[in-house]
Parts: structure tokens; sequence; C-alpha cells
């Protein structure tokens, strides 16, 4: 039986559901009965129906003896659907195979627990460091309160992201920007800080064909709500799901004009230094029920998250030519002075994009 086979199935299912369907875990199914798959599923939009209920659903009575690889532990607890161990059960399912536990305190081994005490067999471990890695955020937004947060750089070999007066359209190819909209479209939510708004007015939509629809929460970080009310992040806040963090009581008439607009209105404490504290902000949008965050720019507010240590991913495209010293950095100064005091990350992947390339790192 290739159970590792099934189960990389069933993990590249799960991915298939990264971006929408936060608060819940992206997870994929597969039913595979006398060597023949009979059913497949994954987390569907919004978290339900699960993956389990999915396979179930298209397998029907070939499910009965069947083997589940499920990515992630089937859910044991009544919420907006029933228990997949029931259904698990029901449908007849003589063995399950699950890469990790899921941490939530509701199922965190409840689930494996409830389907052998129907008598079915349970294999633990299978594919857990992929497993674990697709539903990072999940797993640290119910171990540490917040999301995952990846951060993305588009730059120069020398690490610029625009020329000395601020030109940055095109550094990089149409195939990595076709490649960062994917990124888009697996994340919850894509973040910028205010001056970026000003600076270029991007969407911060996912443009691919066939995937518009999975254009994440729009978030702008505004501490003062500078942001102007034409700028198209709020000219369309109404079509596509806008919130900006920014500082208690602010100005009463732009909060209300911004709302008007259909701007959501987060509001966080301030720093000493009089800024928004961005573990308050990342705790309230764990709070909300994302799961992985995009920041895509710009230097200074990438600069402010690793000197909080709150980046854990870093996507970095790179282009094949050079700026110089008098360009503009990726990341703005964050007060190291020692080596020791630098934030360190490993190679997770490194990939050709058409002339550039896509390195992605995990922190250690």
């Amino acid at each position: 039986m290739d159970d590792l086979g099934h189960m990389k199935a069933a993990l590249a299912l799960a991915r298939r559901g990264l971006g929408s369907v936060w608060p819940n875990p992206a997870v994929g199914c597969v039913l595979v009965k006398d060597g023949r798959v009979v059913g497949r599923g994954w987390t569907q939009p919004s978290g339900r129906p699960h993956g389990e209920t999915e396979a179930l659903e298209r397998a029907g009575a070939a499910a009965r003896g069947a083997t589940a690889y499920v990515s992630l532990e089937p859910c044991c607890h009544w919420g907006k659907t029933p228990p997949c161990t029931d259904a698990l059960v029901a449908g007849g399912v003589a063995r399950v195979v699950v890469p990790v536990e899921d941490p939530d305190p509701r199922v965190s081994g409840q689930g494996i627990a409830r389907l052998r005490d129907a008598g079915i067999e349970v294999r633990v471990g299978l594919g857990a460091a992929e497993a674990e890695e697709i539903n990072a955020g999940f797993f640290l937004r119910l171990r540490q309160g917040r999301p995952l947060v990846t951060l993305k750089l588009a730059t120069s070999l020398d690490g610029q992201l625009a020329t000395s007066t601020g030109e940055s359209r095109w550094i990089t190819g149409e195939l990595a920007r076709d490649r960062a909209h994917l990124l888009r479209a697996s994340h919850d939510a894509v973040m910028i800080g205010s001056n970026t708004v000003i600076t270029d007015d991007p969407l911060l939509t996912c443009r691919l064909p066939g995937l518009d629809h999975r254009s994440p929460v729009r978030i702008v970080l505004d501490s003062r709500l500078n942001v102007p009310l034409t700028a198209r992040v709020v000219a369309e806040a109404r079509q596509v799901p806008t919130w900006f963090i920014t500082l208690r009581h602010g100005d009463a008439a732009r909060r209300e004009a911004l709302a008007s607009c259909g701007v959501e209105l987060i509001e966080v404490p301030a720093t000493a230094a009089h800024m928004v504290d961005m573990n308050a902000a990342f705790h309230e949008l764990g709070r909300r029920g994302l799961t992985r965050v995009l920041v895509e720019g710009g230097s200074t507010l990438a600069a402010v998250l690793l000197r909080a240590g709150l980046v854990d991913r870093l996507a970095w495209f790179r282009a094949p030519l050079l700026i110089g010293g008098d360009g503009i950095p990726a990341v703005a100064g964050f007060g190291l002075a020692e080596l020791a005091e630098a934030r360190r990350f490993e190679r997770v992947a490194l990939e050709t994009v058409g002339e550039d390339v896509l390195e992605t790192l995990r922190r250690r």
C-alpha cells in the first residue's frame, strides 16, 4: 500500500485551500480502496464543508472499508459543521492515516482517540513536516494568537527596491509578478504601509486569470489616517474587504469618511514612540481569524516587523540587475549593532521565475 504517495496527494489537496479557508485549517483528504482512489476532497471556502466530508460525499458507498489519508487530525467537535470523525465512522472507513495532531484544544488527540474507539486503525506521523508547514499559520494562531507573517520583497541583486529617484516599475519581470499574485491568492490578507499606498496607489488584488475571486483581505497600516479617499484601496473597499490599522482616538472626520467608503478601522494601542504597536496589531488580526498575512512593503514596514521579530517567512524575488548603493534598500535600518542580533533565516526553496529568482526562507 502506497501510504506516502496517497498522503502526498492529500497534502497537495490541502494547499488548494490556503488563503480561502481561514479561520479554519486547510485540509485535504484522499479515500483509497483496493489500490484505487474512490474519493477526494479539500476544505472549501470559509472553512466548510471540510475535506473529509467532501471526499466521503464523492466516494459514496465505496468509502466502506477504505483508507482515509487526511492531512490533519479529523475534528471531533461540533462547529458550523458536524464532527469529521463521526462522518468517517458513519462512512465505514476502515483505516485513517494522519500526519499530525490538530493543536486546537477541542481536538488535540481526541479525534484520533474517537476513531480508534470506533475500531478504526489509525496511523500517525507520515508526512508530518510538510503538514505542519502547510498549516503553520493556523498552528501559530492557536499557539501564539497571531497569524504567520510572510514578507515579500522584489529587489535588484544588491537588495535595492528602487532607484534613488524612487523608480521601481518594473524591477522584476512579468512571470515574477504573476508569481507574486499567486502568493496573494494563498494568503488570507496582504498588508502594506500608508506610504506605499500614497506613492504607488496599488490595488492589492489577485489578477491571475481564474483566480480574481481569491483576492485577500487588504490591510493598510495607517497610524494617522493619511491615505487619501481617492486611493484605489479606499475607492474599491466595498468590492474587496479592506481594513485600516490605526491608532486610537484618531481624527473623527477622517474615520467617518473612510468608514463611509466601506473601510473597516482597527484601532490598536501606540508604542512609547507613538507608533502602532505591531504585536498588538497582529494579535488583533489573529483574533479576527487570520492565519496567513503577506506583507508587501515598503522598506520601513519591513524594518519594523523584522525588529519586532514578527517575520516568519521571506519570499524574496531578485532580478538580475544592479542599482547601487544610492538606491532605496528593501529594508530600512532597524538598529542592529552586532551580528549576534541579526535576524536569521534558513532557505526552504529556490526557484527560477523567468529571468528572476524566488528564494523562500523560514525564520530559524
